[in-house]
């Protein structure tokens, strides 16, 4: 009775056996890019930001206008389906501002394969003759740049500080987290114009060109440095709620050292807030870029963002004349993207909770 008992058993467990080898399991990663489809909103942005960082990107390569070209006889000329002024080639390096690298390459493949032609002024010409549409695309690329790299700056500097500061508690803690509390008291915005004042005098700059460091690489750095304190609260946060977990409990038995526990074990498993947190502080950090611009006070003219673009387009408004094009379509390209990055960070929000998963 017992043999036969046993066989059964072997029977229902083979059974079993062959049945989950024929199911087949998904990754947090899959399950949560299974919901993010379902959200047709945040889609629709994810495809529209991948859009709009492709075409910053390669914009040497499209049939725009020369950005840096000045047109006496079109200045302050309206929204137009005109044909534009031919592309000399030969003025390619001071029109589009360019000396060389990957960017002539671009602007020369974009000569060999549309020649001199070129996109009418459909979004107007500014005080000079430029073209505002050639502006808003080289701008993009400023005004990304500076959202994408200062995130990732406070992304290091915030993960890193707030792990180590959650994971050892204690004194150790304490003594981090009071530091994040006096940095939070700090008028950035006062910091920031002094180091930026700083960085505007003629010795400073000259210094930075021998080691060819230029300024706005300095203002990345500068803008992403500010950015980590909520960062390192969040991640403390998390590190906090899950480094008494029984995998953090293994891999101390195991002999694994405190910095491979906090950044092999803990870090990836607060990667889905951090991804989160990083959709919120692209808007925030490129307003921020796009303020200073307002104010004189970030990007430096040749180079062009869109915060840039909309303090111009202000400037040369009077109660006699609206130039409404040179506002509206940087600040319009501005609101859109802000816009996208918020509703893709709410997508992820949603994608991302486990809470969730079945809602």
């Amino acid at each position: 009775m017992s043999n036969a008992t046993g066989q059964h058993e072997l029977e229902k467990y083979a059974a079993l056996w062959e049945e989950a080898q024929g199911v087949q399991g998904i990754s947090l990663g899959q399950d949560a890019w299974r919901r993010l489809k379902r959200n047709r909103g945040a889609v629709i942005s994810l495809i529209g930001l991948v859009s709009i960082a492709l075409l910053a990107l390669l914009t040497p390569m499209l049939p725009l206008q020369p950005p840096q070209r000045v047109d006496t006889e079109r200045i302050f000329a309206p929204p137009t389906f005109a044909a534009a002024p031919a592309v000399e080639a030969e003025k390619v390096d001071a029109h589009f501002g360019i000396k060389g690298g990957i960017n002539l390459l671009m602007v020369k493949i974009r000569l060999a394969v549309f020649g001199e032609w070129s996109v009418p002024s459909i979004c107007g010409t500014d005080e000079l003759g430029r073209d505002t549409l050639a502006r808003i695309f080289w701008g993009a690329r400023v005004s990304l740049a500076v959202g994408i790299v200062a995130t990732l700056v406070s992304l290091v500097i915030g993960v890193s500080y707030g792990a180590v500061a959650g994971y050892f508690g204690g004194r150790v803690d304490n003594v981090m987290m009071r530091i994040v509390d006096m940095l939070y008291s700090v008028p950035f915005i006062c910091v920031v114009i002094m180091l930026v004042s700083i960085l505007n005098d003629k010795a400073v700059k000259a210094v930075l060109e021998e080691y060819g460091i230029n300024q706005i690489a300095i203002f990345f750095i500068i803008v992403g440095a500010i950015y980590w304190l909520t960062m390192s609260r969040v991640v403390r946060g998390q590190v906090i709620s899950l480094k008494n977990e029984q995998y953090i409990e293994a891999a101390r038995t195991i002999g694994a050292s405190r910095l491979r526990i906090i950044f092999r074990h803990l870090v990836p498993n607060v990667l889905s807030v951090v991804i989160v947190y990083l959709t919120l502080t692209i808007p925030s950090v490129m307003l921020f870029e796009a303020f200073l611009s307002f104010l004189g006070l970030g990007v430096k003219a040749p180079e062009v963002s869109w915060g840039l673009l909309v303090n111009q387009g202000f400037s040369v408004i009077t109660p006699i004349k609206v130039y409404w094009w040179l506002v509206l379509f940087p600040g319009l390209a501005l609101a859109m993207t802000l816009y996208a990055l918020n509703f893709l960070g709410d997508g992820l929000r949603d994608a991302l909770d486990p809470r969730l998963k079945n809602k």
